[in-house]
């Protein structure tokens, strides 16, 4: 059974997160199209109050990284690309090639594209890090508007602001 609760911040909207078995399986935003199968209970259990700390603590400027067991599901490769996108430094941006080098397929750079499109741990499995090799932003589940809004909030907690 997949636990889940919904929590709201300022600058990126709603956001529901469920977890299973005690390890957090998602994160998405309410304007993704992403959905949470499965046996659902909306209650929130000892992880999901956690992650709530956590994230409150992440937009209060408190928290640059994430401590929580977590279960992504999807393939091999999509597993490599997410941890790799774990490893992306808080209030830094890597590229797709970048992450395609980490995940060991130097030239997957657009299956990186389709793994972070896939990636059902928004924000902890920090997605919206990464932007396309002409330093554009590109591509974002939350919309472009909330990839921007993260970007800035984190760099502007890194000037101290």
């Amino acid at each position: 059974m997949k636990y889940l609760i919904e929590v709201s911040y300022e600058g990126v909207g709603k956001l529901t997160l469920a977890e299973e078995g005690g390890k957090l399986t998602d994160l998405h935003f309410e304007r993704s199209r992403d959905i949470i199968s499965g046996d659902l209970r909306r209650e929130e259990t000892p992880l999901l109050a956690e992650a709530r700390r956590q994230l409150d603590e992440y937009f209060s400027g408190a928290r640059r990284s994430f401590e929580l067991p977590l279960a992504p599901q999807g393939t091999p490769f999509q597993l490599r690309c997410w941890e790799a996108l774990r490893k992306i430094p808080y209030g830094t941006t890597a590229s797709y090639g970048d992450i395609a080098r980490a995940a060991g397929s130097p030239k997957g750079f657009r299956a990186v594209g389709m793994a972070n499109n896939r990636n059902p741990i928004a924000i902890i499995i920090p997605c919206h890090r990464i932007i396309g090799s002409d330093g554009k932003l590109v591509g974002f589940g939350g919309g472009l508007d909330v990839k921007s809004f993260l970007l800035r909030h984190e760099a502007g907690f890194l000037k101290g602001e």
